[in-house]
């Protein structure tokens, strides 16, 4: 199987963790399913994403604690984690997640779960088997590697071949049940103990399983030094740390997009993380729920460079709960149109002093150019563009130079479309962006 097949454009869906934290259930998974259904999906929304914990009894009991060492788990003989039936009603009988994903199928949307590297460590602890080998978890388990911030895992020994016997088991399992997507945590940060080995075996489980399963690596931000193996096994990878609704890491994620510009292509996308868009905050703690912090102008600046990034639009918050703004932010067509074509994404200005931050791409087709204008400063500002400026080696037609044409920009977001064939300027708001569509004038598309 070519892994790269797997996602021939940015995935977009859904993932649990904005709002509900760990304690998601089934019945929030399926509301959320269904009115993606409705509202999202002809717009290319279709993953529905079950993330951290789903095997736990305890989260939701001590709230004073994320994660609870050694708290009870559903786990099998071989090791591998289960749905816990408290939250997940239809997993009891060991029919795992397959109902849950066969509903979510029946949507027209596809299904996926989160993990955590490694193997449980309750299952060392228990000496639990490991399918299709004579050996048990504990001979595998490396204690020295565990998660600094979810002690759920144990790292495994990568140089033992039962170590990738579990894995194949686990992506087995996964098979059965259905899954389209896994959100693998604690396997390519910047900080963290080299997961190397396990990124490739997590791909040799799947090839494996016989299953298109897209494989997202967290939580960031991801090694540039490895980005060609992230290519090579994975589908996704986190360039940031878990992204949130503030203007201090809406900024940051500006620096983290230039590392990794350019680096996008069908099947490998540098991921932004997921959108705190709407209602957030839910499970976090007393007083936590809100909509989101960011601004209007700062919440199309996010949309705007993750879309031009080429990257994998994940909504983070509540669905059942968003407005109609909420949802014409998430659904603007001009937009999802340049994500999904946008190809060779540069940052092609950066003016500290005065806030100019622009981007442009170029479009799989009639040389087309997508340009971004980002204003980071905290005052409205003009940013002026010059035809010689534009990305368009190719995009003339019969060969003339860039100069001695122009183009007809469309605006993504509420522009006015401009003819240029000397140069522009547009107002941008403190935070904001003006975003376009720029097409060869000598072209008889728009």
């Amino acid at each position: 199987m070519d892994k790269n097949s797997f996602a021939l454009t940015p995935p977009m869906g859904w993932n649990s963790y904005d709002y509900y934290n760990t304690t998601v259930n089934e019945e929030e998974i399926r509301a959320n399913a269904e009115f993606m259904a409705e509202h999202l999906r002809r717009f290319g929304y279709e993953y529905i994403v079950v993330d951290i914990e789903w095997y736990s009894y305890d989260t939701g009991t001590m709230p004073e604690f994320q994660y609870i060492p050694f708290g009870r788990v559903e786990m099998d003989e071989y090791s591998r984690l289960l749905p816990c039936p408290d939250k997940f009603p239809s997993s009891g009988g060991g029919r795992g997640f397959k109902p849950l994903a066969d509903y979510i199928h029946s949507l027209g949307l596809k299904f996926g779960i989160h993990i955590m590297r490694g193997i449980p460590r309750e299952a060392a602890h228990r000496h639990c088997g490991i399918k299709g080998t004579a050996h048990t978890a504990d001979r595998i388990a490396d204690p020295s590697n565990i998660c600094f911030w979810n002690p759920d895992m144990y790292g495994v020994r990568t140089e033992l071949p039962e170590s990738q016997a579990y894995y194949d088991s686990l992506f087995e399992l996964y098979a059965d049940w259905g899954v389209d997507f896994v959100k693998c945590d604690d396997i390519c940060r910047e900080d963290m103990k080299s997961a190397h080995d396990e990124i490739r075996m997590l791909h040799e489980a799947i090839e494996k399983c016989g299953r298109p399963i897209v494989l997202s690596l967290s939580p960031g931000p991801a090694k540039p030094e490895e980005a060609g193996h992230y290519e090579k096994y994975a589908n996704m990878w986190r360039i940031t740390d878990d992204f949130w609704d503030s203007w201090p890491l809406l900024l940051e994620m500006f620096g983290r997009c230039r590392l990794w510009q350019g680096a996008g292509k069908p099947g490998c996308y540098p991921d932004c993380d997921m959108l705190p868009v709407g209602v957030i905050g839910g499970r976090f703690g007393e007083g936590e729920e809100r909509r989101s912090n960011l601004t209007i102008p700062e919440l199309r600046t996010m949309m705007t460079l993750w879309c031009i990034m080429g990257s994998p639009l994940m909504m983070g918050g509540e669905l059942t709960m968003m407005t109609e703004e909420d949802i014409s932010l998430l659904t603007n067509e001009k937009l999802l149109a340049m994500q999904k074509c946008a190809e060779d994404a540069r940052e092609t200005r950066f003016k500290e002093s005065s806030g100019e931050v622009i981007w442009q791409a170029k479009g799989s087709a009639d040389g087309r150019v997508y340009i971004a204008l980002f204003n980071i400063s905290d005052e409205e500002t003009e940013i002026s563009m010059s035809l010689s400026e534009i990305r368009a080696d190719e995009a003339c037609a019969g060969g003339a130079g860039r100069e001695s044409c122009g183009f007809l920009l469309t605006g993504i977001w509420d522009e006015e479309p401009v003819r240029i064939t000397d140069s522009f300027s547009v107002k941008v708001p403190a935070h904001g962006v003006r975003a376009y569509a720029a097409v060869p004038l000598s072209s008889d598309k728009e």
